[in-house]
């Protein structure tokens, strides 16, 4: 079978150098099956300097000459520099680039927020260029990595949530295969010429595109930062229905550069996973809350009653509890249109109204294959997650057997709430928004609970933090 690739190869001139840097990213289809797909067209996202190229078949080659990148830059190039790791947060292991300017010793270690050294890794000559640092961490909690050369140390924060077996760190240098599909450089292949910058340690989006039995699916979202040459595998999962990607975006991307799976129910396309920004859509940061507010919008951890520092960890995993005035941001009323608002989700997606959390759980209700015991209310095992729930021994409710959960694939996570300041029911229930209020204090909320076979709906005050799923426009 002939392998369709794309080969994206950027030039950067560093101002007075002699020579310039090529980075050579070569794209592939694969199915969920490790087969091959053919690619249609590659779109690539530079988000740091802001600039999008589309690739199309045949194999495309797009040369990228950096202009106008002012000296300090170049400087800084030349430094010791530390991106921040990917993905952050994480469970277990994660990567960071290193650029190294000047050859030296270098030296790498983990710390823990008491200052409590982890891991450290000594390399006793090391040559200039771009390199790989691969994170594994056995604990969940808040770390920090710090490189330090010549002089020079760089660090980043690095948020764990979950155990990856041990405590290690991995230096790789970044070298790019070039391959194409068919093993060789295609000698005439198509080449294209842009006018826009690159920099190693720009952060970069990739997605492709593929035409499947009639009709083009997009692939799932490649987001990094990216330093040096690299083979990009781009993953379709062409399978359509309840529980399946949504068509045409199977992840969305928060302005902090969270992915998230996207699942398809009915006619409704949800995020499968509850949102963990920090920031709006405009880029407005959104406080921790230490305190409540029926005003001010606070987002906070989820986890027992403990500080927000300390509950980081669960992050990842199941995002953090907002206020409604967090949720509601940007909009006036209880409703801005009858579907729902954008608020806190990112462009192209809004916070669900009432009347959308309404539509799905009639169409859940309606299906006898999410019914448990043929009961058309009991549906909450098919919406919930099949881990983190606590255990009941009642038939039909979410904590009796989870392997039986999750048919539908809206993996609904217990992350419990914040009331009046104080957490409660994590790993009990999944309490999340709704775009409508119920008057000056309290709005709609849709519950899950362990012990429960029924999706809740509920009014909740606006000040207590709860999860927030986003729904596509």
């Amino acid at each position: 079978m002939i392998r369709n690739v794309f080969v994206f190869a950027a030039f950067l001139l560093f101002c007075g150098a002699m020579s310039a840097q090529t980075v050579s990213l070569t794209f592939t289809g694969r199915d969920a099956n490790n087969g091959y797909v053919q690619l249609s067209r590659v779109v690539v996202t530079n988000v740091t300097r802001d600039w999008q190229e589309t690739l199309y078949w045949p194999d495309t080659v797009l040369t990228m000459t950096a202009t106008g990148i002012h000296d300090a830059e170049s400087r800084d190039l030349a430094s010791l520099r530390l991106s921040q790791n990917n993905p952050n947060p994480f469970i277990g292991t994660t990567y960071a680039s290193l650029t190294v300017g000047k050859a030296g010793a270098l030296t790498v270690e983990i710390t823990d927020v008491t200052g409590r050294n982890v891991e450290t890794q000594n390399f006793a000559s090391l040559q200039q260029g771009t390199y790989q640092l691969r994170v594994t961490l056995s604990t969940a909690g808040v770390y920090f990595l710090t490189a330090s050369m010549n002089g020079q140390v760089s660090s980043v924060k690095m948020v764990n949530g979950g155990s990856g077996g041990a405590d290690e760190i991995v230096l790789n240098a970044h070298e790019g295969t070039g391959f194409t599909a068919s093993g060789t450089q295609p000698k005439n292949a198509p080449k294209g010429t842009t006018p826009n910058p690159f920099v190693p340690g720009d952060q970069m989006k990739y997605v492709g595109y593929a035409m499947v039995n009639g009709s083009e699916l997009e692939s799932s979202l490649i987001a990094q930062a990216q330093t040096g040459s690299e083979t990009l595998i781009l993953l379709f999962t062409p399978t359509q229905g309840d529980g399946a990607p949504c068509p045409g975006a199977a992840t969305v991307t928060d302005i902090d550069g969270n992915v998230y799976n996207t699942v398809q129910v009915g006619n409704q396309c949800w995020m499968r996973e509850n949102l963990r920004t920090t920031r709006y859509a405009d880029g407005t940061t959104i406080p921790m809350g230490s305190t409540y507010s029926l005003t001010e919008p606070y987002r906070y951890a989820p986890g027992s009653n403990q500080s927000n520092e300390e509950n980081m960890v669960n992050v990842p995993r199941y995002g953090y509890l907002y206020n409604w005035p967090a949720v509601m941001h940007g909009a006036s009323g209880s409703e801005a249109n009858p579907s729902g608002v954008q608020g806190i989700c990112p462009t192209g997606w809004h916070v669900p109204s009432d009347a959308e959390w309404t539509q799905l759980t009639n169409y859940v209700g309606s299906q006898s294959q999410y019914q448990c015991n043929g009961n058309s209310a009991n549906i909450a095992k098919a919406l919930a997650s099949t881990t983190g729930w606590s255990s009941s021994t009642t038939t039909c409710t979410v904590g009796n057997d989870l392997s039986t959960n999750n048919a539908t694939g809206f993996s609904a996570l217990p992350a419990g709430c914040n009331s009046v300041g104080n957490y409660y029911n994590f790993g009990n229930d999944a309490s999340i928004w709704s775009a409508t209020e119920n008057g000056g204090y309290d709005a709609y909320v849709r519950g899950l609970g362990f012990s429960y076979a029924f999706v809740h709906r509920g009014n909740y005050g606006k000040r207590d933090g709860f999860s927030v799923r986003c729904v596509r426009d």
